[in-house]
């Protein structure tokens, strides 16, 4: 979306060119401070952020269409790999909010079994 921006005509500079830049950078960045929360729901509120300026950006690219600084075809691409990146957001939702709830990933490992005794711990005085 940034190669995006810097061909479009100079009197978006300011306008259509600085969204699409803050859109793209705040996608990532919300990712980014989510994960840093540390916090399920935390993570959940700036994936939802970060899901808004995904569809920030692809609204960008029916006024970049509808204007014509884009081909059909270089929108329809720019979509195809937008809905791309919302499957893998809407994953990480779904992730988050299994993990929120409590479900685990389907990896169960029995625990080992710990003796509580001293009778049942091996004892080895041979010398090191």
């Amino acid at each position: 979306m940034y190669g995006v921006s810097r061909r479009l005509p100079e009197f978006e500079r300011f306008e259509l060119a600085s969204q699409i830049r803050r859109a793209a950078v705040s996608l990532t960045n919300n990712i980014a401070k989510g994960h840093g929360r540390y916090h399920y729901l935390d993570e959940i509120k700036f994936v939802l952020q970060a899901r808004g300026s995904l569809e920030e950006l692809m609204d960008d690219l029916n006024i970049c269409f509808d204007e014509n600084y884009l081909t059909e075809s270089e929108t329809e691409a720019l979509r195809q790999q937008g809905w791309r990146v919302l499957k893998l957001i809407n994953g990480c939702l779904r992730f988050l909010r299994d993990r929120k709830s409590g479900e685990q990933l389907g990896l169960h490992e029995s625990p080992p079994p710990y003796s509580t005794s001293a009778s049942d711990i091996p004892f080895d005085d041979s010398p090191i």
